[in-house]
């Protein structure tokens, strides 16, 4: 499944934490999971827990997952699986970036993507026995992976909230 974004209005952004996390396109993409920096009162299209954030307008391509539900901007696709296969799905995105990449690097750039221009690229898609057997030994990894990234961030949050005080001596070390 693919659904597209649509900005919410300007005036309903916001970054106090007033409403829904927003991502508007890229630029909020970290590692693996996006950086929160605004919020929106009026949110329009929406990405749950666990999607991939599939960026739209340039640079097409790049992805990162969705670790919270949230409202998503014009610069963004959200996927999901039917099959509930998403590190499958996860494993393609990365692979249709390199394809993207490629793309740009031979003077073929894409400004944006659309909905049939994702649909109109061959994929392949393994019988289901062959994608339920690869999502199940897949899967721990891919999971793995992601309480890394998430921890990462938690740790690099600390690291930024304390830094500070320590520089000006607010808090020592013994």
């Amino acid at each position: 499944m693919l659904g597209g974004g649509q900005s919410p209005l300007g005036e309903s952004f916001n970054e106090e934490g007033d409403g829904i996390i927003f991502f508007q396109g890229c630029t909020d993409f970290g590692n693996r999971f996006p950086t929160i920096r605004k919020f929106t009162t009026k949110p329009t299209r929406f990405a749950k827990r666990g999607d991939i954030l599939l960026s739209v307008r340039a640079p097409v391509g790049t992805i990162n997952i969705a670790n919270e539900d949230c409202c998503i901007g014009r610069g963004l696709a959200a996927l999901n699986s039917k099959d509930n296969c998403i590190a499958y799905l996860f494993g393609v995105m990365e692979n249709l970036k390199q394809v993207f990449d490629r793309r740009n690097v031979s003077g073929t750039t894409f400004g944006s993507i659309t909905k049939d221009d994702l649909f109109s690229l061959q994929v392949v898609k393994p019988e289901k026995q062959i994608l339920t057997l690869y999502n199940n030994t897949i899967t721990p990894a891919f999971e793995m992976q992601n309480k890394i990234e998430s921890e990462n961030q938690t740790l690099s949050k600390l690291r930024d909230w304390l830094l500070p005080m320590l520089m000006n001596g607010q808090i020592t070390v013994n």
